[in-house]
């Protein structure tokens, strides 16, 4: 895997799991809010796959976030 798709894995669950802490929630209320099974969540946070879309718009929901906030990170593309 090219490591800019890593890194971004990595940014992704890390922002992610930024969100659920400072919402001061956890990660079953935010899959059972969003209609998704956890494992979903937790596969973002530790890097395991590349969501897609689908799967982000029911974690903003369960946030109660605007999907854009989820990709409010940087990370290096080369």
């Amino acid at each position: 895997m090219k490591d800019w798709r890593m890194a971004y894995r990595r940014k992704l669950g890390e922002n992610l799991l930024r969100l659920i802490n400072e919402r001061d929630t956890d990660v079953q209320t935010v899959a059972s809010l969003g209609n998704i099974e956890s494992k979903q969540v937790y596969r973002i946070i530790s890097a395991e796959n590349e969501p897609k879309v689908t799967t982000l718009l029911p974690i903003a929901k369960g946030l109660g976030l605007h999907v854009k906030v989820l990709y409010d990170f940087d990370f290096e593309i080369e």
